[in-house]
């Protein structure tokens, strides 16, 4: 049964798409099957896998409010090993369009459930806020990844993250735990970055991963040439990165 990872952080820019695209693909050059559900209206994960987001008949967006199937709206081998549900702008709308709908958090999970055995990771890319869509994800999710930027406010809006988690599973997913957190746009030259670091260990009781994503210039640049890290510079030192953190996430134990 594939393990679901929601990937959320409410504050936008900590590095969620990027992980989403990155660690899929880096779990899938490891031999795993891997699907990525991208449930952020910006579809920068979509986009991130080279798929013209614009001209899809299907999306998630039709998935939720049941205008099509899962097998319809996946698009399979973006890159090998890797699937994905795909987003656009329409996404935005559904927020609305589910308002008075009969168990609208569980929507996501109830179509997941059909797939869930074909793969061996399932990767969640959660929208910058605490909406219904994120609702929706770590309902049907495992585990929720937290990335956390290394900057002076990372601790800043965790706590109501937190919260948000411990209520999802306390009412709707009692199933649900916090996989980890992992540290991205690290740069070891800065006494800033080991101060975050430090400092979010010494506040939060949570598992942190022991890979952390540097400041990297092809990171950047990957997502506007459609590939991943691993394929667009395999030797980078986000490549590399990414790699470790896909080996931590297998050898982690619930």
């Amino acid at each position: 049964m594939g393990r679901i990872i929601a990937i959320a952080n409410q504050k936008g820019g900590v590095g969620k798409t990027t992980t989403a695209i990155n660690l899929s693909a880096s779990l899938a050059a490891l031999g795993k099957k891997v699907l990525v559900i991208d449930t952020d209206p910006q579809g920068n994960t979509t986009s991130g896998f080279g798929v013209d987001k614009n001209n899809l008949e299907n999306t998630i967006y039709e998935l939720i409010l049941g205008e099509c199937s899962v097998q319809d709206c996946m698009i399979k081998n973006v890159v090998e090993g890797v699937s994905i549900l795909p987003s656009n702008v329409n996404l935005a709308a559904a927020e609305i369009e589910l308002i008075g709908v009969d168990r609208k958090d569980f929507i996501l999970k109830n179509e997941i459930d059909y797939i869930r055995d074909s793969f061996d990771f399932i990767l969640i890319d959660c929208p910058p806020s605490l909406n219904t869509l994120t609702i929706n994800a770590m309902t049907a999710a495992n585990t929720v990844l937290v990335p956390i930027q290394c900057e002076y406010y990372a601790l800043e809006g965790l706590s109501q993250l937190i919260h948000t988690i411990n209520l999802i599973k306390e009412r709707l997913n009692p199933d649900l735990d916090i996989d980890g957190v992992v540290f991205t746009m690290y740069d070891s030259r800065t006494n800033l970055s080991t101060q975050v670091v430090e400092n979010v260990k010494s506040h939060l009781n949570q598992h942190v991963y022991e890979t952390m994503i540097p400041r990297n210039i092809r990171l950047a640049e990957a997502p506007s040439y459609g590939q991943p890290i691993n394929l667009y510079d395999p030797k980078s030192a986000g490549a590399e990165s990414y790699m470790a953190l896909a080996k931590e996430v297998i050898d982690r134990k619930l």
